[in-house]
């Protein structure tokens, strides 16, 4: 038997998007230092799209997400889930809900993210998510906690990021010529002229149209990336050399 026997099981609370929850899967896949079939760690993935938007719940009074999350995260643990994470930011609003209902951990994807940024000894960074990402303070917190100021995008820009966000990626628009390019690029280097060290891609959508538009830069912080490096970690493998993180 290879590595991967020895390995806890990775469960996935998945469809906050679909595309974002594969994407989640490549990465781990990608960064796990395996070199058979057999060497790779055992994910189990819920892509429940029937979860409610996030946002909506928390900006609009839009339905809770959580009676959907749940229901996952109790279906994965019981199918052998040592662990849990989700590729969305923005769920982890409702993280301490599904924490007092569900016997195994969760890896936390803010608190992940501060922990690196801070081993890098960055003061200052940038946060590009959903409106209700931002307006709960997740990063914030997590970026405080850890020492680390907080800049946001300014009202135009962060309609453009939503926009990014729900009127492309998640539409399945991902052709570069069709995303607006010029306007992201214009949005980063505003922020850094800001002063922002890091740029965090704070929202699962985000990575996906950075790197269609190779905007992807040694200042750009993969959210999803720090996610997938800390489950390789927390099931016991090792990461590829050279790993950003």
């Amino acid at each position: 038997m290879g590595k991967g026997s020895q390995y806890k099981t990775i469960g996935i609370i998945g469809g906050m998007g679909p595309a974002a929850t594969v994407d989640l899967m490549n990465k781990i896949i990608e960064m796990t230092d395996a070199g058979s079939d057999q060497d790779h760690i055992r994910l189990l993935v819920d892509s429940n799209t029937r979860i409610p938007d996030r946002t909506a719940a928390i900006l609009h009074g839009g339905a809770s997400p959580v009676p959907e999350m749940l229901d996952s995260a109790r279906k994965l643990e019981s199918i052998g889930a040592d662990f849990l994470i989700m590729p969305c930011n923005t769920a982890h609003f409702f993280l301490p809900y599904l924490e007092q209902e569900v016997g195994i951990p969760f890896l936390n994807m803010p608190v992940e993210t501060a922990r690196l940024i801070n081993r890098k000894g960055a003061s200052k960074a940038a946060v590009l998510a959903t409106d209700g990402t931002d307006r709960s303070g997740l990063y914030e917190k997590a970026l405080s906690d850890a020492g680390i100021e907080t800049l946001y995008p300014d009202e135009e820009q962060q309609k453009q990021l939503m926009s990014v966000i729900y009127d492309y990626i998640k539409k399945g628009i991902t052709e570069p010529d069709a995303l607006p390019a010029e306007e992201l690029r214009n949005l980063t280097d505003d922020l850094r002229a800001r002063g922002a060290q890091v740029l965090i891609l704070a929202c699962t959508e985000l990575p996906l149209a950075f790197s269609l538009l190779k905007l992807d830069a040694d200042d750009v912080i993969d959210a999803t990336s720090v996610l997938a490096g800390a489950a390789v970690r927390a099931a016991g493998a090792e990461l590829k050399s050279g790993s950003k993180y």
